[in-house]
């Protein structure tokens, strides 16, 4: 459906962060923090900075701010049960516990299926349970399409497959995969299913429960917030999962994978993403009455907000695809189309014979800022045989960035590349 254009002068005056002289391209890295998110934090450190749990009113204060800040996480990630949302630090460490409570359930033969193209934080938990007698099975990236294909997962899939870890969209190669295509798959094996949704998240809406997954992680402090992590799991999963948090806590969701609670003013914070949303679509977060919108609107409030993104940001990929297709030196690492319906836009590119950081420094003497490396992707990189050389030179946008400083960058690692 056609949505208007963003309008990039409202975005930006959003993010402070934008006010400097760099042109900041590594956002898949981290992304700038909203104005209204940073409030929102700032304000529960000043005014409601208390335990919760108490009776007095300032403590039943901060407690309404945090479980409005986790209904906010609910209604952001496509959930109406705020108790399937546990909240953390990292994705690494949310997915590294999901990992130590599940991998309890299971017994010795059982197995569970990674990918090669994930972020170490979806590998590395579940392939350590090897050391308890899981049988770990890899599901490989296709080059030629540059995506996780079903018909390659197939024959990795048993009767003793307990569960499949893979990504929504990788953060080094940016395929979008359809996730409830695979999904439905793997529950028909009877096996359930663990998605990283870090490189998706701040692109398109998440519909957690529309996609019928068991378990969804997101890092926030890439999707326009704090440094904290988000981590779906279906309630029936989490009910039955042992827990990781004090022995009276057992029964206590989320609480069960939340070990030391959550942090307090990071969870009011979160409540901002929807008064960004609101700044800059124009609408008004509160009815004429004061009460919240309903969940429903703020849905399709949503689905505005990232149509209208998606647009923008295929438009972005476009600028810098464009200029690569057309240099035989260049190895593009992910598809060489904008396309929105299969990419995001993190662009990943390497040169054979010169190590990628070449090209990076360059564009930092012209204040622009991106990356090289292998983004906690080593084992694509060391597959594809360029981890020695730096990895991949990558080029991440959002929707707060514009196509001059799209432009900027493409002519930058043209000229480096000279």
């Amino acid at each position: 459906m056609p949505h208007a254009p963003l309008d990039l002068a409202r975005v930006r005056r959003q993010f402070p962060g934008l006010e400097s002289d760099w042109t900041l391209l590594d956002n898949a890295g981290g992304s700038q923090v909203a104005r209204a998110v940073s409030d929102r934090l700032t304000d529960y450190l000043l005014h409601t900075n208390v335990q919760l749990g108490a009776s007095y009113e300032p403590s039943e204060i901060a407690g309404t701010r945090v479980r409005a800040g986790v209904e906010a996480m609910a209604d952001w990630m496509g959930t109406d049960d705020p108790a399937e949302v546990v909240l953390g630090p990292s994705t690494s460490m949310l997915l590294r516990n999901l990992a130590a409570s599940f991998g309890q359930t299971l017994a010795p033969g059982d197995e569970v299926i990674v990918t090669d193209c994930d972020h170490e934080a979806n590998i590395g938990p579940w392939a350590d349970l090897e050391r308890f007698g899981v049988v770990v099975r890899t599901w490989r990236l296709d080059e030629s399409t540059w995506s996780l294909r079903v018909q390659d997962l197939e024959p990795l899939l048993s009767p003793r497959t307990k569960l499949v870890a893979f990504t929504h969209a990788s953060n080094l190669v940016g395929t979008i995969h359809p996730v409830r295509e695979i999904v439905d798959r793997i529950h028909a094996a009877g096996a359930k299913v663990c998605v990283d949704g870090v490189a998706f998240a701040p692109h398109r809406q998440l519909a957690v429960r529309d996609w019928d997954v068991d378990a969804y992680v997101v890092s926030l402090y890439k999707v326009y917030a704090p440094h904290c992590a988000a981590l779906y799991v279906k309630r029936d999963l989490l009910e039955s999962l042992p827990r990781l948090n004090h022995y009276f806590l057992s029964k206590e969701i989320p609480y069960k994978l939340q070990p030391g609670s959550v942090n307090y003013e990071m969870a009011y914070a979160l409540t901002g993403l929807w008064d960004y949303v609101d700044a800059v679509r124009g609408g008004d977060a509160e009815g004429a009455d004061g009460t919240a919108r309903s969940t429903s609107t703020r849905r399709e409030q949503l689905a505005d907000f990232f149509g209208a993104v998606a647009e923008h940001e295929e438009s972005l990929a476009e600028v810098l695809l464009e200029r690569l297709r057309g240099l035989g030196t260049v190895r593009l690492v992910g598809l060489s189309s904008s396309d929105r319906e299969h990419r995001v836009p993190t662009l990943s590119f390497f040169i054979p014979g010169r190590h990628s950081a070449e090209i990076v420094r360059a564009l930092d003497d012209e204040r622009i800022g991106i990356r090289y490396g292998d983004f906690y992707a080593r084992r694509l990189t060391d597959r594809l045989g360029i981890t020695e050389s730096g990895g991949v030179v990558r080029v991440s946008a959002v929707h707060y960035n514009t196509a001059e400083e799209m432009g900027r960058a493409a002519d930058e690692i043209v000229r480096a590349l000279a």
